[in-house]
Parts: C-alpha cells; sequence; structure tokens
C-alpha cells in the first residue's frame, strides 16, 4: 500500500511503532510570506529608532528665563517619547523574529515512530530551523477539526506552541491525530 503506517496484517488502528520509513504529516512553506513580514518589521525597527534617536537628540527643551518657569518644558519631554518609540520598535522586529520561529512549515515523523522533526522559517523569515524531539515529548492542544485557522502543537521544554496553519496540507491525517496531534499531558 502506499501508506507507510499500514502494515499487510488485518486492520487495526495505525500506530507509531508501525512507522518504517520517515512520513512527512503536514507541510506548509510560506516562505515568501515570512521573509516579506521579515523585511517590514526590520523597516519598523529602523523607523522607529531613527526617530526615538530624534526624539532623544532633537527635542530638547530651548533655554528660557529660568527652571521655576512655568511655561518652560519639562526635560525629559524628548526621553519619555524617544523610550516609547524605541520599545514599539523593539517590540516589532522581536515579533518578526519569533513569529515565523512557531510557524510550521514541514511535520515529520521519524522512521520508528519514536521522533518528530518539526521544521519552521528560520528568524525574521530567512532560512530554516529544524528541531527533532521525541514524539512524546509532543502534545496536540485542540482537534484539527476544532480549529478554525490554526492547530497548537505543545513541545515540551518550549515556552510557546508551534502552530500548524490548516490551509497547510496534511498528507496522513489519521496518522497525524494519533502521533502528533494526540492529546498528551506534558
Amino acid at each position: 500500500s502506499s501508506e507507510p503506517w499500514r502494515s499487510p496484517s488485518p486492520p487495526r488502528a495505525p500506530t507509531a511503532a508501525a512507522v518504517s520509513r520517515d512520513v512527512v504529516l503536514y507541510q506548509n512553506d510560506r516562505s515568501r510570506f515570512f521573509r516579506l513580514l521579515g523585511l517590514f518589521c526590520t523597516g519598523q525597527g529602523l523607523f522607529w529608532a531613527y526617530l526615538a534617536h530624534f526624539a532623544f537628540t532633537s527635542l530638547r527643551p530651548k533655554p528660557g528665563p529660568g527652571p521655576d518657569d512655568p511655561l518652560r518644558p519639562r526635560d525629559d519631554n524628548g526621553a519619555g517619547l524617544g523610550t516609547g518609540v524605541g520599545t514599539a520598535g523593539a517590540l516589532t522586529v522581536t515579533a518578526g523574529y519569533v513569529l515565523p520561529l512557531r510557524w510550521v512549515s514541514r511535520l515529520t515523523l521519524l522512521r520508528g515512530g519514536a521522533a518528530v522533526t518539526v521544521d519552521t522559517p528560520g528568524p525574521l523569515g530567512w532560512g530554516r530551523r529544524s528541531l527533532t524531539v521525541p514524539l512524546r515529548d509532543v502534545s496536540g492542544r485542540a482537534h484539527r477539526n476544532e480549529v478554525t485557522a490554526t492547530v497548537p502543537i505543545k513541545v515540551r521544554g518550549r515556552p510557546f506552541f508551534f502552530l500548524l496553519d490548516k490551509r497547510g496540507q496534511l498528507r496522513h491525517p489519521r496518522l497525524f491525530d494519533v502521533t502528533v496531534g494526540a492529546f498528551r499531558k506534558l
């Protein structure tokens, strides 16, 4: 048969141990989107950094009659604005760096069924990252039919969920459900 997890024996539920070769369970190539997102976030970071620099250096109070004059601007007006826009830029670049690392482009169940490889785009959408973990450390947090846009997958020791876009290609749905998509207490 064309499905590598099926055995010639009588029909039974597929198990992870029945996998005789590497099986790509899920695939979704959005590398172009994440590269564009990375460029956008980098551009935003540069813009906000320039604006923060301008606020710190150019928005200084003009010399006035004295420190007790109520019409004299406060000394920290440029610093407050600079800190705010600098923070906005840093958060934008951080989001562009982290989001691609959590968006799954390929999910492969390795031969023997004891481990899974999670492939994601690299930081800011450039390159690829690959993580191989034991299957016992992977848990599907919602069934794929219960969610509308993304399927969250939790990996032990990782602070955030990995996300599978439902527009991607799920090649072996039943095998996915009993392996990576199965709920496990981590």
